[in-house]
């Protein structure tokens, strides 16, 4: 064995930027911050879009009933450069203390796949299809429920004078096991009431043609891609998505599942060199020296010339 010396990696550098996460943990401690003014926005946005949306009623508490409890949670966005673009703050029920056969039953939700989306591309390639995109927004409290859930009053919004009472849950809440399935369903019930089909291959794919014209809808989780044969029947859908929810139009798709879309004469190009690079921007290694992979193309092979031994 060498009896050289050895020395302790060291990841201190790697890892230090993990160490300092002034993300605060509660709704006392996002107000008692230097961002408090930020923080009091997307909340009371929040809150906003939860009552506008008629999720809850505040009831008293049944005997016997123990409610969910909730939380808030508080997220910033980052540009590339580490510079915050967003603030993000979102009510959670605590899912984790549901009881199962009692607060919720089935939980399963299908995502549209990635291969999926990949054939779509290639479909609007090959057919010229044009491409746009839209978000769902507060996309879990669409769902309706089928179970009686009962919450505790969330942090900061308890009602003066009703501090006893709790929240009857009337729609989906994020962070409810079933808050996926339910989100689907109702999506699944709007568009097949409007004489959408459902893809047998991927229950998260629609389409309805007729008359030289036609339209695909994908949807992955709060994303939908539109892929339409011209401008209007396109425009016809997002009108009718806006409709029936909260909707932010993204226009022409640009970037999908940190997937860049490049669209030209012959065909789409889809690259992830903008992702690569924001990993190399998270971690501090934009400015490394690149690295021959998967093998140096200047390396020169020769024949093996070895005689194979039975």
């Amino acid at each position: 064995r060498s009896k050289r010396q050895r020395t302790a990696k060291s990841f201190g550098d790697d890892f230090t930027v993990y160490l300092v996460d002034d993300t605060p943990k509660s709704i006392s401690e996002a107000y008692a911050s230097l961002d408090a003014d930020y923080w009091k926005e997307v909340v009371r946005s929040e809150m906003d879009s939860i009552i506008a949306n008629g999720t809850w009623e505040v009831t008293e508490r049944p005997y016997g009933c123990k409610p969910v409890g909730c939380k808030w949670v508080f997220k910033k966005k980052l540009r590339p450069d580490g510079t915050i673009e967003k603030y993000k703050a979102r009510l959670v029920a605590k899912g984790y203390t549901q009881k199962e056969g009692e607060d919720f039953f089935d939980t399963y939700s299908p995502v549209a796949r990635l291969t999926t989306i990949r054939v779509l591309l290639s479909l609007a390639a090959s057919h010229g299809l044009l491409v746009h995109q839209m978000d769902v927004k507060t996309t879990f409290l669409n769902g309706e429920l089928d179970e009686e859930i009962y919450m505790d009053q969330p942090d900061g919004f308890v009602v003066e004078g009703q501090e006893g009472k709790v929240c009857k849950l009337l729609k989906s809440l994020y962070g409810l096991k079933q808050a996926p399935k339910q989100w689907h369903e109702k999506f699944d019930k709007t568009l097949t009431s409007a004489g959408f089909a459902v893809n047998e291959a991927d229950k998260c794919v629609y389409y309805r043609h007729g008359g030289g014209e036609g339209v695909i809808l994908c949807l992955y989780v709060d994303d939908i891609l539109i892929f339409g044969t011209n401008l209007e029947v396109i425009n016809e859908v997002k009108s009718f998505l806006s409709q029936n929810f909260d909707m932010k139009d993204l226009g022409v798709a640009d970037v999908i599942l940190n997937i860049k879309l490049i669209r030209g004469e012959n065909g789409i190009i889809l690259l992830q060199s903008h992702y690569v690079e924001k990993i190399l921007n998270r971690f501090g290694y934009i400015d490394s020296k690149s690295s021959p992979t998967p093998y140096d193309p200047s390396s020169l092979l020769c024949k093996n010339k070895r005689i194979a031994r039975n």
